[in-house]
């Protein structure tokens, strides 16, 4: 999206106007005075100096050059000149206006570069979870995919089946917790805004989203990414916060099925670095939470996105073992009542690098491509 700072057509159509009826004035001036006689010449020049009075104050040029002429400055036409002159800013104006304008558009095609320069994902590549003290734990299993229950819900296989029928054109990305970062990198330090909290767009779990967003365009979807900082400068009201503005995005788009809320795990303790090696690289490991019918904001279809999560986390566990954790199915809605396809996904812990987590994005979008296909 370009935002373009460009002068008014309008405005630019009134100083000419302004412009025109000057230059008619001085025209009409310069005919009269030609008709009239010698004798009264020196009061034709205090009428002029009052005309010139009055241009300075629609044309401030004019004005500021006035003073020349009172110092009997040779050939010198003040009201050409500060015509000239502000022709000159009208001009100026519009050129810095179309180095704005240059400036969005490389900035554009800077962009549109990250994306065309993206590296995907390969496939067949060995993976590895690295050792952690937290245990992994689960409660049921549907074709590998682990979910640990945190409600009294019946996870039957008909409720699990994937059989979903949604949108892939589009997809949103937005942050609830925008401003969740992880620990500093040699490649990626900062300077935390809060307990591993940054508003550096940079560093935090946003730079995260930028990454997923130039994945799945690479593969060809179209992908709003909404960059709020909902929870700064307060955390509390940060679910209020993000549901308004999704909501005024669905509203613009109402072809938007995927609506991925990109967090971090809140857990803070950098003990935790969550991890599995695909190949050579080290990504830190994904995990889906979905909400259910608990809170205030009735969402009595919250079993279609968790279909959606086991459609991707199947496909990834086919691909790359090992990059998801168990589903995460708790009753707090998450204002996941928005969308069929309405996720949280949680991408590393406070434990984890900024560098582990862009890895993440690489394998991820390829497993949501491959199964949304």
């Amino acid at each position: 999206m370009i935002n373009m700072a460009v002068i008014s057509l309008k405005d630019i159509i009134k100083y000419l106007i302004k412009i025109t009826v000057v230059i008619t004035i001085i025209v009409t001036v310069i005919k009269y005075s030609s008709n009239i006689k010698t004798n009264i010449q020196n009061n034709e020049l205090i009428k002029n100096n009052s005309l010139i009075s009055c241009l300075g104050m629609t044309l401030p040029s004019i004005a500021s050059v006035d003073e020349k002429q009172q110092r009997n400055e040779v050939d010198f036409n003040p009201l050409k000149f500060g015509l000239s002159v502000e022709l000159e800013m009208l001009s100026s104006i519009t050129n810095k206006n179309n180095i704005q304008v240059a400036e969005n558009l490389n900035t554009n095609e800077e962009n549109t570069s990250n994306v065309q320069n993206t590296e995907q994902a390969q496939t067949g590549l060995e993976t590895e979870v690295q050792k952690s003290d937290v245990p992994e734990k689960y409660t049921t299993q549907y074709n590998g995919v682990k979910i640990k229950n945190e409600t009294d819900y019946k996870l039957t296989k008909e409720l699990l089946t994937p059989d979903i029928d949604i949108n892939t054109e589009n997809i949103l990305i937005f942050h609830t917790h925008a401003s969740e970062s992880y620990t500093s990198s040699e490649k990626y330090t900062y300077k935390p805004t809060g307990n591993f909290r940054t508003t550096d767009k940079n560093y935090s779990v946003i730079r995260v989203g930028r990454e997923l967003d130039n994945q799945l365009t690479s593969y060809g979807y179209k992908v709003i990414h909404n960059e709020t900082l909902h929870d700064y400068p307060s955390y509390s009201g940060s679910y209020t916060n993000s549901l308004k503005t999704v909501t005024e995005i669905l509203e613009k788009n109402e072809n938007i099925d995927i609506v991925i809320d990109l967090h971090r795990d809140a857990i803070a303790d950098t003990s935790y670095a969550p991890t599995v090696k695909i190949g050579d690289e080290y990504a830190a490991q994904i995990m889906f939470v979905i909400g259910g019918n608990g809170s205030k904001i009735k969402h009595e279809n919250w079993a279609q996105n968790l279909k959606f999560a086991v459609k991707i986390q199947e496909t990834a566990n086919k691909l790359y073992p090992g990059l998801f954790k168990p589903i995460i199915l708790r009753y707090s809605g998450y204002n996941q009542h928005v969308s069929k396809a309405a996720v949280i996904i949680e991408v590393g812990a406070t434990g984890n690098t900024l560098d582990q987590t862009l890895v993440s994005m690489k394998y991820l979008a390829k497993a949501m491509d491959e199964a949304l296909k």
